[in-house]
């Protein structure tokens, strides 16, 4: 049945509808007028086939939805259609039409067109087939609205309206197409679930060291956590010298140089092993980052590198450990200043363009959250960290944050720090799923020498030799695994940390986590 009968006479000739429809029309760069992509034929034969048999709205109704359907009254008949068949009653022409207008149009009753869709049926065979079309015309039609609601954004912003949230606001939006057709989610049947847990456990198994997550490359710490997992907010946090950037970016350097991976048919990269990570250095440079990384690999004190005090053989090893690098897919965004809109902009856009797998962020004290100056630093600092939080479920990668904490760790006597020296916000506690803590008793010890020959120079000795070499990350939280202390080595010249010979570690709080 042709557009052009179902109204008998309902259109005027230049194609706008009669019957309170919104067709929409564009013009092209030449003037001409481009209607709005759509197939009415297609929403007709999909509505008549519900009509034919409501078994048929099953098969549909994850596909489509009222708001797919081009045609106004399509998609009025399609949400009475839904709500009659989940109610358990029949979607008939009769028991439809009681709850639509009675007319069409001056020539044409409802009960007349709803009657014309039943008998024009004739399989519901084709029903998915036809949703499938009903519903991809349906995204090109938002992704020219998304356009144009950018232009007009565009044209109409608000007087001192960050434009970076404007360009965010957009790539969202397109971003949330691309992934998902622009469905706006919701539940999904248990069994679904169950089919992902059953698959990421026996990818586990397959993987080296039985992990469900991103080998970190330190195996006590991978014991405890599975890995990294998707769609987590890590918060690796510790005082000034702890080693927290060391450990984020060993982390970092671990996950991508394990990368391998293949390119599928559609031209997509395709994460095998390891993964590809996004690195915002907030603090330094990409070129110090650089220099940190390739001193850890190298064995070679970054202040050697950067004073050139070094040898021809250590030169070598410095450039043979640079190529190998440099095939890496680690990608280091050193700008200062970000907004949480723009970090975000800028990792949709890695991961469409490279992929994505991880990201780090070093560290979060230095984002802001929407460009505009805060009165109250706790509540930006929730905007970020529950943004974060969101940008790892949108991206479904774990986000690792690095942090500072507070003072109060210097005035206590145990400095081992805890949750509540989270510098600045409690957001940060509730919104993580790990919490770690970086804590080198060594550099304490340090600072606290007695004098020398006397007994308490012995056993402060005795402390020294004990700690020296060794740093331990406290899980402190831990949603989906049990908290406790892992003892790992450090080597200060380098700033690496690695795994010591022994995997013992030291539990702290049971098997809960959930805070």
């Amino acid at each position: 049945m042709s557009m052009a009968s179902y109204f008998e006479g309902g259109r005027s000739q230049n194609g706008s509808q009669l019957a309170g429809g919104t067709l929409v029309e564009f013009k092209s760069a030449d003037g001409k007028v481009l209607m709005a992509p759509q197939n009415v034929e297609a929403e007709q034969a999909l509505l008549g086939a519900i009509f034919l048999n409501n078994d048929a709205f099953y098969r549909v109704a994850d596909i489509v939805g009222p708001e797919d359907f081009h045609e106004p009254v399509h998609r009025e008949i399609y949400d009475v259609v839904a709500k009659l068949i989940r109610a358990g009653r029949g979607a008939t022409p009769l028991t439809v039409k009681t709850h639509l207008p009675a007319a069409l149009t001056p020539d044409l009753t409802m009960a007349q067109y709803l009657a014309r869709l039943a008998a024009a049926a004739v399989t519901v065979l084709n029903a998915p087939d036809y949703a499938q079309e009903v519903a991809a015309l349906s995204v090109r039609r938002r992704l020219i609205g998304l356009h144009q609601g950018g232009i007009h954004e565009a044209f109409h912003a608000e007087p001192g309206q960050p434009v970076a949230a404007l360009v965010e606001r957009v790539e969202r939006d397109l971003y949330a197409l691309a992934e998902n057709g622009g469905a706006a989610g919701g539940f999904a049947p248990f069994n679904v679930a169950l089919t992902e847990a059953i698959r990421m456990a026996a990818a586990a198994c397959e993987r080296d060291g039985g992990l469900s997550g991103l080998a970190t490359g330190l195996a006590d710490l991978d014991r405890l956590m599975g890995g990294l997992q998707k769609s987590d907010l890590i918060i690796i946090a510790g005082r000034p010298a702890m080693g927290k950037t060391a450990l984020g970016t060993g982390i970092a350097w671990h996950v991508a140089n394990a990368w391998r991976g293949h390119v599928a048919p559609d031209g997509a990269r395709v994460t095998d092993e390891g993964g590809v990570v996004g690195f915002f250095s907030l603090e330094m440079s990409a070129e110090q980052l650089a220099t940190r990384i390739l001193a850890e690999q190298a064995e070679i004190a970054s202040s050697d590198i950067r004073r050139g005090n070094i040898h021809e053989s250590q030169f070598s090893r410095l450039v043979d450990v640079s190529s190998r690098l440099s095939a890496m897919p680690l990608h280091i965004d050193d700008s200062g200043g970000l907004t949480l809109a723009q970090l975000s902009q800028r990792a949709r856009r890695l991961k469409r363009q490279k992929g994505l797998d991880l990201l780090v962020v070093d560290y979060l004290q230095l984002l802001s959250g929407d460009g505009r100056r805060q009165d109250n630093r706790t509540n930006e600092i929730t905007a970020i960290t529950t943004g974060l939080k969101a940008l790892a479920k949108e991206l479904e990668v774990p986000i690792i944050a690095l942090s500072q904490l507070s003072r109060q760790v210097e005035s206590r006597e145990d400095k081992r720090p805890q949750l509540s020296d989270l510098r600045e916000s409690g957001s940060i506690e509730q919104d993580a799923d790990v919490v770690l803590f970086v804590y080198r008793e060594e550099y304490y010890l340090g600072m606290k020498e007695p004098q020398e020959g006397s007994e308490e120079h012995l056993k402060w000795q005795a402390a020294m030799e004990a700690a020296t070499g060794r740093a331990d990350v406290i899980i402190g939280k831990q949603r989906h695994g049990p908290t406790g202390t892992v003892q790992l080595s450090f080597e200060s010249r380098f700033t690496r940390f690695g795994n010591l010979a022994r995997t013992e570690y030291r539990p702290a709080g049971g098997h809960g986590g959930a805070l």
